[in-house]
């Protein structure tokens, strides 16, 4: 029986030029094959470069990219996952400043909420409308949605190479 597949896409939003060649060895580590990213400049963050790849590969791909990439100074990035056979979709999002999100997807790519994080809301900001936007925000991932849209409009009409796991 061959194993689940799924695929996803990597986003480079912003990295200066020495993480460049670090960001293609972690890539390479994790699935298993050299890469060369095309690299061109980020205009959201002069002096910074960005880069896409899209990805195919057994499931959890998608966390193993996020973590390989998670804490380096500088570095923004997304990293999504279609759902696959018994496997939710995922969004990873990181920035400096904030760290790293996790989302699970909808097959359209829209966070899905669970409920007890929307409980979880309700409890919080019984009362106080303010706490439950607060708390609501925090679980839909809008501070980096915030910081990365100029990021992301910078990419528009960005190639996407794909990239195959090997075994």
């Amino acid at each position: 029986m061959s194993e689940a597949m799924t695929r996803g896409v990597l986003f480079v939003h912003s990295a200066p030029t020495a993480l460049c060649p670090h960001i293609e060895w972690a890539i390479g580590s994790v699935v298993d094959q050299r890469t060369d990213l095309k690299w061109t400049l980020q205009p959201a963050a002069p002096g910074m470069y960005r880069a896409e790849i899209g990805w195919a590969g057994a499931p959890g791909t998608g966390a193993k990219l996020a973590s390989a990439l998670r804490g380096w100074a500088h570095l923004r990035y997304e990293v999504t996952e279609e759902a696959s056979r018994g496997v939710d979709g995922s969004r990873w999002s990181h920035t400096p400043e904030l760290g790293i999100f996790h989302a699970t997807t909808d097959s359209a790519g829209n966070i899905v909420v669970t409920e007890d994080r929307i409980r979880y809301a309700y409890e919080q900001g019984a009362g106080n409308p303010a706490v439950l936007y607060h708390e609501l925000s925090l679980a839909l991932g809008e501070a980096w949605d915030e910081e990365l849209e100029p990021f992301r409009y910078a990419a528009d009409g960005a190639p996407v190479r794909w990239l195959h796991q090997v075994g």
